[in-house]
């Protein structure tokens, strides 16, 4: 294994499974993180036959640059199992997950997600409701909300005060990133400021948005992201130069 200062502060280029494998257990602090929700998979948003959901200009219809987000929902499942497996073994004994995914509908049916949790310890859920947007099915209500799940380690506490936040954030999507499913900076804030963790690790970096609220509260990062694209986006941004395109002319071509 590879000592965690090697790290630390560091966007590394690759498949997150197989560079998590390459670090010491028991050295990260905390994780924050959101996978590929597998939406191609998905029976009732529109995907599957070219609506798009509800995302600008159907950025997602085609994946992600490096993943197509169309797994067949066993092997979905067993992957983010083998993904949490190896934060737990990273985790310090105090180290905790903000796991955040997106509860569905498939074939009329709910997922919860139990199939990638169970066994787990998840200790609370909170609620990050968003604005809302295109509902394709009419067998129930447009979702507005998705879930992030807080699995813990026994000795996981927040920071001093923050137990007194309710475990309901209304946060608006993030707008102007050119990444087709960012997460907003201030739902990240929210969760560094509320704990005492200093290496904080994201294995689906994305835009990068852990690692700048990591920086704004001091706190070192550690950022995996399987696409040379979107590395080079962070990058870009952690150094503060004009990495968000979609703010004039240009784009990066993300998909």
């Amino acid at each position: 294994m590879t000592e965690i200062e090697d790290f630390t502060d560091k966007v590394i280029c690759g498949d997150c499974l197989k560079v998590m494998r390459e670090i010491e257990s028991s050295s990260i602090d905390l994780f924050v993180t959101s996978p590929p929700y597998n939406l191609k998979n998905s029976s009732g948003n529109g995907m599957k036959d070219g609506r798009g959901g509800k995302w600008a200009n159907a950025a997602l219809l085609s994946g992600y640059e490096d993943h197509d987000d169309d797994m067949p929902y066993d092997e979905y499942c067993s992957w983010q199992r083998e993904c949490l497996n190896e934060m737990m073994r990273l985790l310090k004994d105090d180290g905790a997950i903000f796991y955040n995914h997106k509860w569905r509908v498939q074939n009329g049916l709910l997922q919860d997600r139990h199939e990638i949790l169970e066994g787990f310890p998840v200790r609370q859920i909170i609620i990050w409701k968003r604005s809302g947007g295109i509902n394709f099915n009419a067998g129930y209500f447009l979702p507005t909300y998705e879930v992030i799940y807080l699995i813990a380690k026994p000795k996981f506490r927040l920071a001093d005060k923050a137990n007194r936040l309710g475990d309901v954030w209304e946060i608006k999507q993030e707008s102007g990133n050119p990444h087709p499913a960012p997460y907003p900076e201030e739902l990240t804030d929210r969760i560094i400021s509320s704990t005492s963790a200093q290496i904080i690790a994201d294995p689906f970096a994305g835009s990068g948005t852990t690692a700048v609220s990591a920086i704004r509260y001091g706190r070192k990062y550690i950022l995996i992201e399987k696409s040379p694209v979107y590395c080079e986006m962070i990058r870009t941004r952690i150094e503060g130069r004009n990495w968000n395109y979609a703010e004039d002319d240009r784009q990066y071509k993300l998909w």
